[in-house]
């Protein structure tokens, strides 16, 4: 099985801006930790993707189970 590129990831994001930090934040929930930020909502998306191939490639090197994606976790 290929490895999951950047658009072939299917996690859910929360993101919302921070006013403490002065930034978007990107939250994985089903990856526990993951999170990113940026100065803009694309750029926060942005770095999600990738410490979201990050998150994994440890997970990996360390024998840790990877979660399948699941959709969408919280209702509005």
């Amino acid at each position: 099985m290929a490895t999951p590129t950047k658009s072939q990831h299917r996690y859910e994001l929360i993101v919302y801006w921070s006013e403490a930090d002065a930034s978007f934040v990107v939250e994985v929930p089903e990856l526990a930790g993951c999170m990113a930020d940026g100065a803009s909502y694309a750029e926060a998306v942005a770095a999600a993707e990738l410490v979201i191939d990050q998150w994994i490639a440890t997970a990996r090197e360390l024998g840790r189970p990877i979660p399948e994606p699941k959709g969408r976790l919280v209702f509005a």
